[in-house]
């Protein structure tokens, strides 16, 4: 049996609750958790003040509520399942190494910052910074998988250096701003900029993008890599279709104001 918590009273303002993490809450009572503190603005108060527990240990969660004030989710998370019903916050995940988290509605800013394992899943949209470093950190993301089926907002994967980034829907301006390594799909329309400052790595592009000056034209093909990942996102629910499938891509390279080894993949319209 798992652990379920569910939202009794919404926060006034953010609501730090980084302890209600898999890893942590293993081993624990229902009555247990209801005393881990958490901080409500510049106090601190207990779970209880906030959630009703049920269920026995285990390494399941599920958090039912809207949770859109409550921050910093499954932070640091290894291994285990956290399911959000409703909306989150901003930070969900931030330096996990393993286990999944699956978002049931919309997250905040920063999903998964600097995480280096696992994988997260939001239903709805995210916000601004998905998978980034913070700012003043050379690098963001480092491992793992982020799967928004929705929209996201500017400069996701940001610093990126490992792993693979999923946008369904709308992507924001800079989307793999200064990328050192590692994938990203965007699948909808996106914004300007993408790409700028990478020095490695591959961002893929569904929609009609126009590109930095500083990315210079190389081909135009067919990658076969390509159409394993999109076999793979097809089976996580995501809309790819046998035109982008099988058809053409241009390939783009840059950003030449770093070590031009990145690559840009734009589908063939």
């Amino acid at each position: 049996m798992s652990i379920n918590l569910t939202l009794h009273t919404s926060p006034e303002v953010p609501l730090e609750a980084e302890v209600l993490c898999t890893d942590k809450l293993i081993g624990l009572t229902g009555s247990e958790i209801e005393k881990l503190p958490v901080e409500h603005g510049n106090r601190q108060v207990s779970v209880a003040d906030f959630f009703t527990v049920k269920g026995s240990p285990d390494d399941s969660i599920s958090i039912e509520g809207d949770l859109s004030k409550v921050k910093h989710l499954g932070a640091a998370m290894a291994s285990g399942k956290l399911t959000i019903s409703g909306n989150v916050g901003s930070h969900l995940g931030a330096g996990m190494t393993g286990g999944k988290i699956l978002v049931e509605g919309d997250a905040g800013d920063w999903v998964a910052p600097e995480m280096q394992g696992g994988s997260v899943e939001i239903k709805g949209n995210a916000g601004h910074l998905v998978g980034s470093a913070y700012r003043g950190s050379p690098i963001g993301m480092s491992g793992g998988e982020i799967l928004v089926h929705g929209d996201a907002k500017n400069e996701a994967g940001h610093a990126m250096r490992n792993g693979i980034i999923v946008i369904g829907g709308k992507s924001g301006d800079f989307a793999g701003v200064n990328m050192l390594a590692g994938s990203i799909f965007l699948l909808g329309e996106t914004g300007i900029r993408i790409g700028a400052g990478m020095k490695r790595g591959t961002l893929v592009t569904m929609s009609k993008t126009s590109m930095l000056p500083t990315f210079s034209y190389s081909c135009r093909y067919q990658p076969a890599y390509l159409r394993m990942y999109l076999i793979y996102l097809q089976e996580l629910g995501f809309s790819v279709s046998d035109e982008q499938l099988f058809g053409f891509y241009h390939r783009w390279c840059g950003d030449a104001i770093e070590m031009n080894r990145g690559e840009i993949l734009a589908h063939d319209f």
